[in-house]
């Protein structure tokens, strides 16, 4: 998003891009039984996204700032077709509701995890995030353990120093 606002086109379409899939997964759990609708709220919240680009606050989270955009355009769409939501489905919406709070807090270590160098990167995905085991991901790297190690301590204390200073 940063890129996009800084104008560099490509970026800007790789993001609307990657947003497709979540888009459709945010829609369709929340469209049961108008499920051809689905693609049509993906592209208004595209354009939303691509109009409203300006209103972005650069320090704040985006993922948030995505779905606030998302669940406008839904509540645009429903009551454009005066559609309700059954009570008793409610609840399962609630429920559903902790997935932008994953995605969004794996969108937020995607984006501090590109700001450090790829080794550094991946040693920490490997042995935090996917729960792979030093020696796992040596192999899997290519290097020794001890070098995923140094990774992974440099590598957070980097992103500590960075989240102290954002």
């Amino acid at each position: 998003m940063l890129e996009g606002l800084d104008g560099h086109a490509a970026a800007h379409e790789a993001l609307l891009r990657a947003l497709v899939p979540l888009l459709h997964a945010f829609y369709r759990r929340r469209m049961r039984g108008a499920e051809h609708e689905v693609d049509d709220l993906v592209q208004e919240t595209l354009i939303a996204i691509h109009t409203r680009r300006s209103t972005y606050e650069r320090d704040r989270a985006f993922t948030p700032w995505l779905y606030a955009i998302a669940r406008y355009r839904l509540i645009d769409h429903m009551r454009r077709r005066k559609l309700t939501v059954p009570v008793e489905d409610v609840e399962a919406i609630l429920v559903t509701e902790g997935f932008e709070t994953a995605v969004s807090a794996r969108m937020d270590v995607e984006r501090l995890l590109s700001r450090l160098s790829s080794k550094q990167a991946r040693a920490i995905r490997d042995t935090r995030l996917d729960g792979k085991s030093v020696a796992e991901a040596a192999a899997d790297a290519g290097i020794g353990p001890s070098d995923v190690k140094v990774s992974v301590h440099r590598g957070l204390k980097a992103l500590a120093t960075r989240i102290r200073g954002e």
